[in-house]
This record gives C-alpha cells, sequence and structure tokens, in this order.
C-alpha cells in the first residue's frame, strides 16, 4: 500500500466515527481539508470509500477492506515513532577498541568531562579482532598495533614501544640487561616468525628447517604458559610483558628489533564528529583548539619507549660472556 501514512491516519479518522466534522476536530484540521484529502485519496485509489448521499456517513467494501490495513500500517508506524522516540531519550554512546597493553584512562577521563552526556564504552581486542570491529560497527574507533589491513580504514600513529623477549627466570638470557635478535637465533619462537622477521632472520630453527609446529594459543596468558614450561620463547610489546608478568617468568629488551607502533584507526567512510573530537583529544587538543584534518598521515616515528622506565643498560649477551649456552 503505497498510501501516505498521514492520509492513511485522516482516513482512518472519519472511517472510525463516521462523521467528517467531528474527525476534523480530533484531527485538528479543518472538515474542507479533510474532505479534499478522502477525494484525492479515492482518486488514487480509484474506487469510493464512503457511500455517496448516505446520511449518517457509511463505508463502502472498499472503505471497510482500507480501513483494515490502514489499522496495520498506523500500528506499525506507532511503533516505529515510539522505537525513534526512546532512542533519541537514551544517551549517545562511542565505543573505543584497543588492543592489549593500551592504557585508556587519560583519554577516558577527558572525554568524560568534556562530553558528561555520551556515554563512552571500550571494547578489548585482539590482533586478529582488532579490525574486524572496526569494519562491522562494533567499535567506532581502535587502538591497533600493526601488522594491519589499511583498506579503507584511516589510521593516526600515536607512539612505539619497544619490543622485550619473554623467558623463564631462570634462562641464562636473565642475566642480561638486553639482547640482540642474534643472541636469540637458537631459540625456540612462540610466534610466527613473520612478527619478528629481524629474529627470522638468523634464527637457526629456520635454517635447518626443524622448527616444530606452534601449540595452539588464543591470548599471550596462554603462550606465558608455554615459555614457563620452557616450550620457547615470545617477543611482545613491553606493556604487553608488564600487564601479563608472572614471577616465574622475566622479559629483557631485544635492541635491534623494529619497535611495535601503537595508532588510531577508524573506517573511512564512517567519519563523524565524535570520532573527530575523540581524535582532537588524543592529539592533546583543547577544548579551544580548531580541528586538523582527520585523514591526517601517521605520524612521524617518535623515540620508543616502554609503559615504564627501563633500567639502564649494564651489558648484553654480545658484549658479556655467559656462563654457559641454553640448548
Amino acid at each position: 500500500m503505497n498510501i501516505d501514512v498521514q492520509t492513511l491516519r485522516w482516513f482512518a479518522a472519519v472511517a472510525q466515527q463516521l462523521h467528517f466534522a467531528r474527525a476534523a476536530q480530533s484531527l485538528g484540521i479543518s472538515r474542507i481539508r479533510l474532505s479534499k484529502a478522502v477525494v484525492e485519496l479515492e482518486e488514487q485509489l480509484g474506487v469510493e470509500l464512503f457511500v455517496p448521499g448516505a446520511s449518517p456517513t457509511e463505508l463502502t467494501a472498499e472503505g471497510r477492506d482500507l480501513l483494515a490495513r490502514a489499522l496495520v500500517e498506523i500500528a506499525e508506524d506507532d511503533r516505529r515513532l515510539e522505537r525513534e522516540r526512546v532512542t533519541a531519550a537514551e544517551p549517545s554512546t562511542f565505543t573505543i577498541g584497543f588492543a592489549e597493553g593500551v592504557t585508556l584512562t587519560k583519554w577516558t577521563r577527558i572525554w568524560a568531562d568534556r562530553f558528561p552526556d555520551i556515554a563512552l564504552s571500550v571494547v578489548a581486542t585482539t590482533p586478529n579482532s582488532q579490525v574486524s570491529c572496526l569494519r562491522d560497527g562494533t567499535v567506532d574507533v581502535g587502538f591497533v598495533r600493526p601488522p594491519l589491513d589499511r583498506d579503507g580504514l584511516n589510521a593516526i600513529g600515536l607512539y612505539q614501544e619497544v619490543q622485550v623477549v619473554v623467558v623463564p627466570k631462570d634462562h641464562p638470557v636473565a642475566a642480561f640487561d638486553s639482547v640482540t635478535a642474534t643472541d636469540l637465533a637458537d631459540e625456540h619462537l612462540l610466534a610466527d616468525p613473520a612478527t619478528a622477521p629481524e629474529w627470522a632472520a638468523v634464527a637457526t630453527e629456520l635454517v635447518t628447517g626443524d622448527r616444530p609446529e606452534l601449540p595452539p594459543m588464543n591470548s599471550v596468558a596462554e603462550t606465558f604458559e608455554y615459555v614457563a614450561a620452557g616450550l620457547g620463547v615470545a617477543i611482545v610489546p613491553h606493556s604487553v610483558a608488564r600487564i601479563n608478568a608472572r614471577k616465574d617468568l622475566v622479559y629483557r629488551p631485544v635492541t635491534d628489533i623494529e619497535h611495535t607502533q601503537i595508532a588510531l584507526a577508524w573506517v573511512a567512510d564512517r567519519e563523524s564528529e565524535l570520532i573527530e573530537e575523540f581524535i582532537g583529544i588524543v592529539r592533546g587538543r583543547s577544548t579551544r583548539s580548531s580541528r586538523g584534518s582527520a585523514d591526517a598521515p601517521p605520524a612521524k616515528k617518535k623515540k620508543a619507549h616502554p609503559s615504564k622506565p627501563a633500567r639502564p643498560v649494564a651489558k648484553t649477551k654480545t658484549n658479556a660472556r655467559r656462563s654457559g649456552k641454553r640448548r
């Protein structure tokens, strides 16, 4: 039925009250305007909806049939309007996704101060879900780590983190303040070698072709369980190692592995005022600052820093002789 809902409401008012004057009064319109609308509706449908000349007003068979259908559409429109009213009454929500190790407190606090009426929701993401959560609308923006499929996304580089190797506390690496990829050449990495190309370039197990299959790992916590069991080592961002710290494990900076970068990403064709505002907060803009372009290029590389100051490098495996070599 391709009839304007308002017209259906006017027709239904007459059809139910069977009196044009009273119907017009209940609708808050003139009787002439209501009569004209009914005539135009009859012309549109090509049928008579009211018996001509009948007093009191009487519906035709076509009129009764239209009333039944009109009441269904009017009820559906009422439900739609109620949903819109409820939605409008509810506070807006802005959702942030974040990779493990990212601390949101500073930005969420500023957001709460500036936009107290817009609820902020946070969603923890994984390397496998950080992009899909953006694409399917689960989150509005996300703090992500590479590798990142940039297709259809905008991203702003924020800061870099030192990569650390995680080993059991009695592992020879624990005796040093930092190591290099070469120092780890004989170790088994509990990750895809592509995540640490510097290690992959010198890894003995890749040269000999005897690299064992990786065990099933669905989280950093599971990976660290395997490390604690002596089945291999893990290379992760400093903040991730710190958050998942265990008394039976230690972590040391790997000085020649490329630092990992944290970036703020969002879907390019879903840019909004709220996304612009959040970008401004992350970039440190005050409430009086003018906005920059949301599609800004990634920030220049900044000096990498761990989540907390690293200890001064006293010695490395490369420059200090170990008492023995772990096989």
